[in-house]
């Protein structure tokens, strides 16, 4: 795996353990999808994949906006200038409904009570309706959508939400967000076209305004390299695709901004050998990158050389070898890596983890063992 020279660069000068966000890939990456989008498309940036100060004020160059899930990252997206921005989440406080109001964002509404409540509390706010859909399944690895969830009105309760809220709040369309990290691109197309007709029925039924179709996020990315959203087959599946005279289609992508935009890098502390395996142990782990733990997954990665040793004695290392790569906590779960073949790899080495851009720091448990936090580093244009 060849690193960027910038990206290697920063890493080798850099603070480390650290995470790397280059703001080059952000841009690519939103201005490919948003090619394959319909013109007029308004892309919300969703910071729950990666709510990095710097990098939203980046994000903010080439998307429409951003959407937040939860109060604090209302108060980040206001902060870093959102002219857009959209207000997610299954459990909203009263405090967080009356400053998305005052913010003058979009309250994606996940239920009658939340429609009650906003309606007491903050009935000055745009409101988009979330419906827990009645659909096939769209794949991926975390549905929100077409089976119980948390998430949105049960398409059934829909009338009755519609007939409750109508006259008591500023309703604006439908979000329809319905699955994460979905690779299948034909599947994603036809979801949004199903999504784009349910809602023009749905406004006609019940007499709503749908100035906003939101089919949310869900844009894949496989961060072992293994498979593609594939933009063309996307793009192809929309070509046919009418919005009511109006209407707005919105999308909300996290991961495929910033996944590919992000690298975590570790220094290796220890080369060892124990019952039949190869370990090499990092200054860093799950408590900064936890992904790999949680999906099961083993993380791909490069090796940087690190030539300089500044010890009198032996220097621990392999060739030619599988490894696996532990973290430095005390948990045996602290992995980021298994069976991986190396060439060499050297106490001292750093490992470089790429596609690490989303979901890394973000759902880390960051405190565990009081161990320190990685430093961060972006790259401008």
């Amino acid at each position: 795996m060849r690193l960027p020279p910038r990206v290697a660069h920063a890493i080798r000068t850099g603070p480390r353990p650290a995470y790397l966000y280059d703001l080059a890939a952000v841009r690519d990456n939103l201005a490919a999808l948003s090619a394959a989008l319909p013109a007029g498309t308004r892309i919300a940036y969703a910071m729950k994949a990666n709510g990095n100060d710097t990098l939203l004020r980046g994000v903010l160059r080439w998307a429409d906006g951003l959407e937040a899930a939860s109060g604090a990252e209302l108060t980040a997206a206001v902060a870093a200038g959102s002219p857009f921005t959209l207000l997610s989440g299954p459990a909203k406080t009263d405090d967080d409904l009356r400053a998305a109001a005052a913010a003058g964002a979009v309250v994606n509404a996940e239920s009658l009570h939340e429609l009650r409540r906003i309606a007491h509390v903050a009935p000055g706010a745009k409101v988009c309706l979330r419906v827990n859909r009645s659909h096939p399944a769209l794949p991926g690895t975390h549905r929100m959508s077409g089976a119980p969830t948390q998430f949105g009105i049960e398409e059934p309760q829909l009338a009755h939400a519609v007939t409750d809220a109508i006259d008591r709040i500023h309703i604006v369309g439908f979000h329809l967000h319905a699955v994460s990290n979905n690779l299948d691109a034909a599947a994603h197309a036809a979801f949004i076209t199903d999504a784009v007709a349910w809602a023009t029925r749905a406004a006609d039924t019940y007499s709503v305004p749908l100035d906003i179709i939101n089919v949310g996020g869900g844009f894949g990315v496989d961060v072992t390299g293994a498979a593609t959203f594939d933009l063309d087959t996307f793009a192809a599946g929309l070509t046919d695709l009418r919005l009511p005279a109006g209407s707005q289609l919105v999308v909300e992508p996290g991961r495929y901004a910033a996944a590919t935009a992000g690298w975590y890098a570790a220094d290796v502390t220890d080369v060892k050998h124990t019952h039949g395996r190869w370990f090499a142990v990092i200054r860093g782990g799950t408590h900064h990158f936890r992904l790999p733990a949680s999906w099961d997954y083993s993380h791909p990665f490069a090796v940087l050389p690190v030539d300089d040793w500044p010890y009198p004695f032996e220097r621990p290392a392999v060739a030619g070898a599988h490894i696996d790569v532990a973290g430095e906590q005390c948990n045996p779960r602290d992995i980021l890596a298994r069976d991986a073949p190396v060439e060499t790899v050297r106490a001292g080495d750093i490992l470089v983890f790429p596609n690490t851009g989303a979901y890394g720091w973000e759902v880390a448990h960051h405190d565990f063992l009081r161990l320190a936090h990685p430093a961060f580093t972006v790259l401008d244009c």
